[in-house]
């Protein structure tokens, strides 16, 4: 069984990181890359039982996917959190074999003004063997696999 490791980038995100860190329950691993966060962001990532690793500066963003435990990761924003139908189609991933695969999609829903609308099908679980990124987030992969369910992008905390 294939285990997954999330990580989200974070600076001065307290208000919104908990809501992101409680929607990981399909993960096996939570690692949090702070880049100087002078709020509560490190307390709060605690009290949800992830990893911490300070950023450093000048170093790439996907650099850190070194210190991931497992090979598939999950790349969240800080304002992200996964549906429940979300969370339920990376539980039943997790019984499948895809280790041939290069990556999965998720569609992204986007708070505004008017209420939520698509942001799109964006590429958010990669195999770190084989795929390599540098920012917060991985390329999209236009043939990646869509999992069912819905990642949500909050601008209000």
């Amino acid at each position: 069984m294939p285990k997954i490791t999330a990580i989200i980038h974070t600076k001065n995100d307290a208000r919104r990181i908990g809501r992101a860190l409680e929607s990981l329950r399909p993960c096996d691993e939570v690692l949090v890359v702070d880049h100087g966060s002078e709020d509560d962001t490190q307390k709060i990532a605690r009290e949800h039982g992830a990893h911490l690793k300070d950023g450093v500066p000048g170093v790439s963003p996907g650099t850190y996917l070194v210190d991931a435990k497992n090979d598939w990761i999950l790349s969240l924003l800080p304002n992200e959190s996964l549906t429940e139908a979300l969370e339920a189609s990376l539980f039943e991933w997790k019984e499948k074999d895809p280790d041939s695969a290069l990556g999965f999609s998720v569609e992204v829903r986007e708070e505004g003004k008017d209420g939520w609308k698509s942001a799109g099908t964006q590429t958010r679980l990669v195999n770190r063997k084989k795929v390599n990124w540098i920012s917060d987030l991985p390329p999209n992969e236009a043939d990646a696999e869509k999992l069912a369910g819905e990642l949500l992008r909050f601008h209000n905390p």
